[in-house]
């Protein structure tokens, strides 16, 4: 048997920093949890600000807009289409991890949400996975439930000709039983069981719950009954207070202030109150679920005497999901009909195949708190994320790290630990981009305090949003409508809920940010576009 790591990389879609219960949150999450104060729990861990590019960074270590995925290909624009870096998916100017590791002898396993290219020479085959089963689209109904549509459907609510593909081929009819979490998990146990036991192995476990549509097992749902009566705000309180207690937030920390234009609790009626709390019931029970299917592949590991061998990580892919789907243009002025005649939203039926639901920005702040907003969005709330690594051979065991890093540092950490080189700026004689993250083996082995010392400059930027962030300060932008159109300067050090704008008081702090935000777009390609969002 090889001495070489195995290695599980787990996502969950859209899960909020204090879902977890070793985060602070309520959600029975005790598989996590155990991997969590087993192994080390990172609190200043940041992606990008939604699904797809964040995936992109994760498996080729550098960003974003360098690797296809400078938008989503849901949003491209005719600005962005056609140009280096825009063409919404993996493109042929990096290298992807499973690639590299392949190569090495590593045995590439994929169980998942893809969401990196929608053709079959896009899929996850094509890019070093030996053997694969992925949902290709950013979202899906996760019983496999597809109602009927026609030109008139909302662009969201429409899949592709085929949205799941199994290796080198779609798959025309899922299971009568399928859920996704479910699914993924029952997949991934299938591979390891089939695996070459002498090659180890690198397994990627992408789940795409708990992205809408909000649906889980009814028997889960009802353990939650009652449980969010109380509304949002009582819960961003009280994850606040447990964040607090675990040490994962100072004490004195201030929060930012909740930013939506859906009502308040308060204002509520009792159906829209019942309804509400009906949906946060749901997304809890998504995210207990996706923890009992992670428990069962981190079980098999472990009666196969593989667990303390394998390198797991897990992180969400961006922040909590707080937008108002009926809110944006883009998504159609038909949405709300159109699920009123095709899906069953009626109190006694959210959760199920054939409803439709999310829960907003209310409940989403819950989840970020104490940061400024949610996915989307540059600030901390969209970017910085729940993660874990746990392994046994590194020192870091049991801890809590506030140490900065980001997604992009994933696959030059996965390499160092694999030995295996990554080839710089050619491979199989073509040019490819070198990695822009950096290896935590030092720092996790002890011999380094932090991932990235103070003058490590990291940059972000998607829909128009910007940030800039080099030590613990950082400069935000964020365009009209959704934000004042102007840079805004933090100190995360003493304000990481980015309450207190500094730009005014540190004119030559923010400049020299500002600076460095323009050589991050020169580095990497990022075009200035208008928000699509926004568009018709």
């Amino acid at each position: 048997m090889s001495k070489r790591p195995n290695f599980l990389v787990i996502v969950a879609d859209d899960l909020g920093f204090s879902d977890l219960g070793a985060f602070g949150g309520e959600i029975a999450t005790p598989h996590l949890d155990a991997l969590a104060l087993e192994g080390l729990r990172l609190t200043d861990f940041h992606t990008a600000p939604t699904c797809s590019p964040t995936r992109s960074m994760l498996l080729t270590g550098t960003d974003h807009h360098i690797a296809g995925i400078g938008t989503m290909a849901e949003a491209l624009t005719p600005e962005l289409e056609g140009k280096p870096g825009y063409e919404g998916y993996l493109n042929d100017r990096v290298v992807a991890l499973p690639e590299l590791l392949r190569e090495a002898g590593y045995q590439t396993l994929l169980s998942g949400k893809w969401h990196l290219g929608l053709k079959l020479e896009q899929a996850p085959h094509a890019r070093g996975f030996e053997r694969s089963f992925s949902l290709l689209p950013g979202a899906a109904n996760h019983y496999g439930f597809e109602p009927p549509y026609d030109e008139t459907t909302p662009r969201i609510l429409k899949g592709t000709p085929a949205l799941y593909v199994e290796d080198d081929r779609f798959i025309d009819e899922l299971p009568a039983d399928f859920y996704s979490s479910d699914a993924f998990g029952d997949k991934l146990i299938q591979y390891l069981k089939e695996r070459d036991q002498n090659r180890p192995f690198f397994a990627y476990l992408p789940f795409s719950a708990p992205h809408w549509p909000l649906q889980a097992p009814k028997e889960v749902v009802d353990k939650y009954k009652g449980r969010y009566d109380a509304g949002p705000e009582a819960l961003r309180l009280e994850r606040l207070e447990r964040l607090k207690q675990l040490g994962l937030i100072d004490a004195d920390v201030k929060a930012h202030p909740v930013l939506a234009i859906s009502k308040e609790w308060a204002r509520l009626t009792d159906e829209e109150k019942a309804r509400s709390a009906r949906a946060m019931e749901v997304y809890a029970a998504m995210v207990e679920r996706l923890d009992w299917n992670v428990g069962r592949v981190v079980e098999y590991l472990r009666q196969q005497g593989e667990l303390d061998n394998t390198f797991v990580l897990f992180m969400s892919d961006n922040g909590a999901e707080g937008a108002l789907l009926e809110a944006f243009p883009r998504f159609g002025p038909d949405l709300l009909s159109f699920l009123d005649q095709h899906y069953d939203n009626s109190l006694e039926n959210i959760g199920r195949a054939n409803s439709y639901i999310w829960y907003g920005p209310r409940w989403a702040q819950a989840a970020t708190a104490p940061s400024r907003l949610y996915k989307a969005f540059t600030t901390e709330g969209g970017i910085r994320v729940p993660a874990l690594v746990r392994y046994p051979a590194l020192q870091r065991q049991g801890e809590i790290s506030h140490s900065f890093s980001t997604v992009m540092d994933i696959t030059p950490t996965i390499l160092d630990l694999a030995g295996v080189r990554h080839p710089g700026r050619q491979w199989h004689g073509r040019e490819v981009a070198e990695v822009r993250g950096k290896s935590w083996l030092g720092w996790l082995s002890g011999e380094t305090e932090q991932a990235h010392d103070e003058k490590t400059v990291t940059g972000w930027e998607l829909f128009g949003m910007r940030a800039i962030r080099q030590g613990d300060w950082k400069a935000v932008y964020l365009p009209a409508p959704v934000g004042p159109a102007t840079w805004q300067l933090y100190d995360l050090a003493k304000d990481p809920g980015e309450t207190q704008d500094l730009a005014k008081a540190e004119p030559e702090r923010l400049d020299r940010l500002i600076e460095h935000y323009k050589q991050y777009v020169n580095e990497t390609g990022v075009i200035d576009a208008p928000p699509p969002f926004l568009a018709r």
